[in-house]
């Protein structure tokens, strides 16, 4: 029996499954871009929230 995917990441967890830099998150949290919760020193990033994010990048375009 396998676990359920968890709801909520860590910083660390979020940066391994996004490949972003710790920095890269810290900003978008600044600029407003992504939300996360604080449960006492811990700061987690509901997973939806990150999925929504990250989908909302813009697409990749190469130079001509």
């Amino acid at each position: 029996m396998s676990l359920p995917e968890p709801i909520a990441l860590t910083v660390s967890e979020a940066i391994a499954a996004s490949r972003l830099s710790r920095s890269e998150l810290y900003r978008a949290f600044q600029r407003g871009d992504l939300s996360a919760k604080k449960h006492g020193r811990r700061t987690l990033i509901m997973r939806d929230e990150l999925t929504r994010y990250l989908t909302n990048l813009p697409n990749y375009q190469a130079a001509a």
